[in-house]
């Protein structure tokens, strides 16, 4: 969506959102808008943006209360099919950093310029689909935390397909593809079909995160590393195979992504481990984005503090002195 309306600080009303709402929003809240948004059904994409923080959805609006009302004009033809030889098709993995447009690189900006077929996650920094070709399709792979959820065997299959059938095709991920973001499933695929792949990598959160509120992951005299490991399972799960213990003991920080439901019993087994109850700890979730919010505290006590503060995923969580390294 492009206007020459400046809705930097200014109400807006998003009446009858299509099918390109997710990457509109993210557009108005790029340009700095209050984005609410008239919907009586609204899809599971609408829910999650009002979940986060970054939409509110309402079922009935006077827009004399706003200060801009648009209506959403989504794309309703087809894709345009161009014919090309499918070896002139590919695959570029996009890292598109934790969220705000603005983090996005140059060369991963100027690949969704060019792409045919751009497959999106619903963490990407959606308002930068506003700079890709009309007639590129655009699809969305989202997977919503106990929501909608597109299997990674069908994304797969649908870069592969599409690459050669001539596309160039970007797909466009939150943070980096290879940290978390089972970007190296997707490279095997191609590479097992044929299909000319390559990365372009992005910000990942386990630093930004963290940096955005003041905390660095390293500082020179309190840890000389960090380690990044999921706390998208507990500890006490058969598929977490993460040696805790020597996380414990190994006097570097501890970054830990998608572990918001986990944290009380990563933070204990931890603590069980040897690491000091009073290690300063803190949590951040929906980095860079106008919903940014976070809570300090210490190993102890950090899962409670992230509970009241309604801390919800996606979070990123520091554990170490590096948390108040910093002066503020």
């Amino acid at each position: 969506m492009s206007t020459a309306l400046s809705v930097g600080g200014r109400s807006v009303l998003l009446h009858s959102p299509g099918a390109g709402v997710a990457e509109r929003i993210h557009a108005l809240l790029t340009d700095g808008a209050r984005v609410t948004v008239l919907e009586t059904d609204p899809d599971a994409t609408l829910r999650d943006l009002a979940s986060r923080g970054l939409v509110e959805l309402v079922t009935q609006a006077d827009p004399m209360l706003y200060d801009v009302v648009v209506r959403d004009q989504s794309r309703t033809a087809e894709p345009v099919v161009v014919a090309a030889d499918p070896v002139d098709g590919s695959v570029t993995l996009v890292g598109g950093g934790p969220g705000d447009e603005g983090l996005l690189t140059i060369a991963g900006l100027q690949a969704i310029r060019n792409a045919d077929v751009i497959v999106c996650d619903r963490l990407a920094p959606l308002g930068a689909l506003r700079e890709a070709r009309p007639d590129a399709e655009v699809v969305h792979v989202g997977k919503i935390p106990r929501g909608e959820f597109t299997p990674q065997a069908a994304i797969n299959e649908m870069l592969v397909e599409r690459a050669k059938a001539g596309k160039r095709v970007v797909r466009f991920k939150g943070g980096d593809s290879f940290v978390f973001g089972r970007g190296g499933e997707e490279w095997n695929a191609c590479v097992a079909a044929g299909v000319p792949v390559r990365s372009i990598p992005g910000i990942s959160s386990s630093i930004a995160a963290a940096e955005l509120v003041g905390i660095p992951v390293t500082h020179r005299a309190v840890t000389q590393g960090f380690i990044v490991v999921s706390g998208h399972v507990a500890p006490g799960d058969e598929r977490n195979d993460v040696d805790w213990a020597a996380l414990a003991s190994s006097r570097l920080t501890i970054v830990v992504l998608m572990g918001v439901a986990a944290l009380p019993q990563i933070a204990e087994r931890l603590i069980a481990e040897g690491l000091c109850a009073q290690t300063p700890a803190a949590c951040i979730a929906d980095a860079s984005m106008p919903s940014q919010r976070s809570v300090c505290g210490t190993l102890a006590d950090i899962g409670q503090k992230a509970s009241a503060a309604g801390i919800s995923a996606p979070a990123v969580t520091i554990i170490g002195k590096v948390v108040t390294a910093l002066a503020r």
